[in-house]
């Protein structure tokens, strides 16, 4: 279930981002602190971006951050920030991003469930609504343990 993976401390509102690395890194840095993944990992996805593209811009405004297992995953999480001057990340069907979820995931198959439920939320025009007026993780938890 997703909010099994999410926490308040994963959560971060309003990021202040450079650029698409900027980004990657703030939106990661609550679970890096959480000790969720290695600094490896964090490298692990802009690494991959790096060689295949901006893989993980799913739908519109919305990029999945992820990398291998390998790269660092210590624990299975759901990191959310949303960024406040969206950025582009060179998916020109999706870009600019303004909603980073960052997924560490410990195998192909623990977190299913968990990406289940945040696949019906993104679906949800709501959802990005209430994420954008959201003044703290308390709030976005609340309404995740609402679901």
């Amino acid at each position: 279930m997703l909010k099994n993976m999410i926490s308040e401390e994963l959560i971060v509102l309003n990021v202040e981002a450079s650029d698409w690395k900027d980004a990657v890194r703030k939106a990661a840095c609550p679970l890096v602190n959480q000790g969720k993944i290695k600094e490896s990992y964090v490298d692990g996805i802009i690494r991959a971006v790096h060689e295949i593209g901006p893989y993980f811009v799913l739908t519109k405004h919305v990029a999945l951050a992820h990398s291998r297992p390998e790269d660092g995953v210590i624990e299975g999480a759901i990191g959310i920030a949303t960024l406040k001057t969206p950025i582009e990340f060179g998916n020109e069907d999706n870009d600019p991003v303004k909603y980073i979820f960052t997924l560490s995931a410990i195998d192909n198959n623990a977190h299913l469930s968990a990406l289940s439920d945040l696949a019906g939320l993104l679906e949800q025009q709501e959802f990005y609504e209430f994420l954008d007026k959201a003044k703290s993780a308390e709030e976005v938890m609340n309404y995740i343990n609402a679901m």
